[in-house]
C-alpha cells in the first residue's frame, strides 16, 4: 500500500478500493449493553470491601499531621456511628420534651385563654395542625439536603426560608382565634428549630412570621386576605432571610439572592395554601369562619326567603334582633358578625307553624285560644327543635346551630303556665297539677356571650311590641325589667356575661330602640273653606296625656332604680 500511494494511479486504486470495501463488508459485532452493564455489576462484586479496624484508644490522625484520605473514611466512620448509635434514646428523650411541652402549653397558654373553646374537636383540630406542620419541616429539611446537591448556588438552609410554616398559625388564627395561635406558633417555632438541627436563627424566623400572620387574619372576612397576608409575611420574610444571610457573612451573596426569593416564596405560599385549605377544613371539622358568616348573612339565603314568605311578622324581628345585637356585640367584647347572623337565624324553626305565634297572626285569629295550654306550650316549644333540624340541613354550622338550641335557654312560657294554673283552680281536685317544667323551655341554657345577647335580644325586642306609646324613659324601664328577670331567673348563669356587661346590653339597647320608636310630627289636617276646627273637640292627645305621661316617667324611672340594685349596678 506504501508503494501506492507514492504514484497517483496508486492512490487511486487504494481509494477505489476502501469504497469498494465499505459497500461489500458488512460489520458481524455489535455493542451488547445490556450485557455490558451485566458484566460491570458482576465485576463490582467481585471486588471484595475493604475495611478498616480501628482499636480502642487507637489514634486517628495526630496533631500537624498531613490528613490522607484513610484518615478521612476513619473519621466518617466514627461520626456517622455516632449519631446512629443513640437514636432510641434520642428519640424517647425528644418525645418526652415534646410531651412535656404541649402539656405546659395547654395548662399555661391554651387553657387561660378567652378565645379556646376546649372542646374535643378544637383539640384534635389544633394537634393535627401541629404534628402535619412539623412532618411538612421535617420533609422539606430532607428534600432541601437532596435538591442543594444538585445546585451549587443553593444551600439547604436558603431552602428552608421557602417552607409555608406560616400556614399552621394562619390555619389556627382564622378557627381558634389570635391568642391560642400565639400560643400554637411558640410552640410549632421550637418544635420546627429542633427538626432543623436547633438553629436559633430559624426558630426566631419562624416566630416572627407566624407571629405576622396569625394577626394578620385575626378578622379575616373575605379570602383575598389570606394572599395579602401571605405577601406581607413574604416581605417581612425578606429582611429576616438577609438577617439570617447575615449572621452567615454572605447577605449580598449569590447565596443572599436565593434567600430572597426563597423567603418571599414561602409566605406567598402559605397564604395560598390556606385559601384552597379553608373550606375543606371548615366541612370536615363543623367550623364556622367569618367568611362563611358573611355568606349567611345575605337575606338572600333560601331559609330566609322561605321564612320572609311564610312567617313575614317573625323575619322582621329577626332582622330587629339582628339589628340590637350587632350594635351591642362589639362594646362587650364578642362577634360581632356572629351574633348578627345567628340572630336572623334564630327563629327560623316557626316556619313550620307560622300562625301560631303572635307576630304573624292577624288581629282577631288567635289559634292557641282553642288549645290547652298544655298544647299551646309543646307548639312554642318545639319552634326550636324545628330550627336545629331546619339549620343542619342548611349546614348553617355548628355555632349557629347552638344559638338556635340556646337563644330560649329554659325559660318558662309564663302565659300559657299562668292560664293552665287558672284552668287548674277551676277544676279543683280533679285536675291534675300543673308542672311549671313542663311550660319551660328544653334548653340548653346559653353558654356564650353571643347566645346570651341572642337571648336578651329576643326578648326585649318581643316586649318592645307591646309598649302603649314609647317614650324612652317607658322603653328604658322595659329594658332594665326583660335584664333583671333573664338574671334572676339564671338563664344567664352559663355564658361569660358580666354585670358590666348586661350593663352595657341595656344601655344600647335602650338606644337603639328609642332611635326605631322615636317619635314623629303629627301635621295639622288642612280646614276646607266653611268647615269648623274640630281639633279642640276632638282633644290634642299630646296634652291629654301628659299628665300621665308625667306620672308614668317617674314610675318608670322608679323600677329602673330598683331593677339596677337587682343586678348591683347602682
Amino acid at each position: 500500500i506504501d508503494k501506492l500511494m507514492k504514484n497517483k494511479n496508486g492512490r487511486d486504486i487504494v481509494a477505489t478500493t476502501k469504497h469498494l470495501g465499505k459497500l461489500i463488508i458488512n460489520p458481524n459485532i455489535t455493542f451488547n449493553k445490556r450485557e455490558t452493564e451485566l458484566r460491570k455489576e458482576e465485576a463490582k462484586r467481585s471486588v471484595k470491601p475493604i475495611y478498616f479496624q480501628v482499636k480502642k484508644g487507637e489514634m486517628i490522625v495526630r496533631e500537624g499531621e498531613k490528613i490522607n484520605p484513610t484518615h478521612l473514611w476513619k473519621l466518617e466512620a466514627e461520626a456517622t456511628l455516632k449519631k446512629a448509635a443513640p437514636t432510641l434514646s434520642m428519640a424517647l428523650s425528644m418525645y418526652l420534651m415534646i410531651g412535656i411541652l404541649l402539656a405546659l402549653s395547654y395548662i399555661v397558654l391554651l387553657k387561660r385563654s378567652n378565645m379556646f373553646k376546649g372542646d374535643s374537636k378544637s383539640l384534635i383540630f389544633i394537634s393535627v395542625t401541629l404534628l402535619f406542620m412539623f412532618l411538612l419541616v421535617v420533609l422539606y429539611n430532607t428534600v432541601a439536603e437532596e435538591v442543594a446537591r444538585g445546585f451549587p448556588f443553593v444551600t439547604p438552609q436558603v431552602l428552608l426560608f421557602a417552607v409555608p410554616i406560616t400556614l399552621g398559625a394562619i390555619l389556627i388564627s382564622i378557627f381558634q382565634g389570635l391568642e391560642v395561635a400565639i400560643a400554637f406558633s411558640l410552640i410549632l417555632s421550637i418544635l420546627a428549630s429542633i427538626a432543623v438541627e436547633g438553629r436559633i436563627e430559624f426558630f426566631i424566623y419562624f416566630l416572627i412570621g407566624s407571629l405576622l400572620a396569625a394577626y394578620g387574619v385575626r378578622n379575616c372576612r373575605e379570602r383575598l386576605v389570606l394572599i395579602k397576608t401571605g405577601m406581607k409575611v413574604g416581605v417581612l420574610n425578606i429582611v429576616m432571610s438577609l438577617s439570617v444571610q447575615s449572621l452567615y457573612g454572605n447577605p449580598y451573596s449569590l447565596f443572599g439572592g436565593a434567600s430572597v426569593v426563597s423567603g418571599f416564596l414561602g409566605g406567598v405560599l402559605a397564604g395560598v395554601i390556606a385559601t384552597g385549605f379553608l373550606p375543606l377544613l371548615e366541612m370536615i371539622f363543623g367550623f364556622t369562619t367569618d367568611i362563611k358568616l358573611l355568606e349567611l348573612s345575605s337575606l338572600d339565603q333560601p331559609i330566609l326567603k322561605d321564612l320572609m314568605v311564610k312567617a313575614p311578622g317573625t323575619y322582621h324581628h329577626s332582622v330587629m334582633v339582628s339589628n340590637m345585637v350587632e350594635a351591642t356585640a362589639e362594646s362587650i367584647h364578642t362577634n360581632p358578625l356572629l351574633a348578627k347572623v345567628s340572630a336572623y337565624y334564630h327563629d327560623i324553626g316557626k316556619i313550620n307553624k307560622p300562625l301560631y305565634f303572635i307576630e304573624n297572626q292577624v288581629k282577631g285569629d288567635n289559634r292557641h285560644e282553642k288549645l290547652a295550654p298544655s298544647m299551646s306550650s309543646l307548639i312554642l316549644i318545639s319552634h326550636v327543635k324545628d330550627g336545629v333540624e331546619l339549620a343542619k340541613q342548611h349546614r348553617l354550622g355548628k355555632e349557629i346551630i347552638d344559638i338556635i338550641q340556646q337563644h330560649h335557654g329554659t325559660s318558662l312560657i309564663s302565659y300559657f303556665y299562668q292560664k293552665a294554673r287558672e284552668q287548674s283552680k277551676k277544676r279543683g281536685s280533679r285536675s291534675s297539677p300543673v308542672k311549671e317544667e313542663d311550660f319551660r323551655y328544653p334548653g340548653p341554657k346559653p353558654q356564650t356571650k353571643e347566645a346570651g345577647l341572642v337571648l336578651v335580644a329576643d326578648a326585649v325586642e318581643a316586649a318592645s311590641r307591646t309598649l302603649v306609646n314609647p317614650t324612652p324613659a317607658r322603653i328604658q324601664g322595659m329594658v332594665q325589667k326583660i335584664i333583671n328577670n333573664i338574671f334572676s331567673d339564671g338563664q344567664l348563669d352559663e355564658c361569660e356575661l358580666t354585670l358590666k356587661d348586661l350593663n352595657q346590653i341595656a344601655k344600647t339597647f335602650s338606644k337603639t330602640l328609642s332611635g326605631i320608636f322615636h317619635s314623629r310630627i303629627k301635621y295639622p289636617v288642612p280646614i276646607a273653606k266653611g268647615e269648623t276646627d274640630k281639633r279642640k273637640e276632638n282633644g290634642d292627645s299630646n296634652n291629654l296625656s301628659a299628665p300621665h305621661e308625667k306620672n308614668g316617667s317617674r314610675e318608670n324611672k322608679n323600677e329602673v332604680k330598683e331593677d339596677l340594685k337587682r343586678l348591683g349596678m347602682s
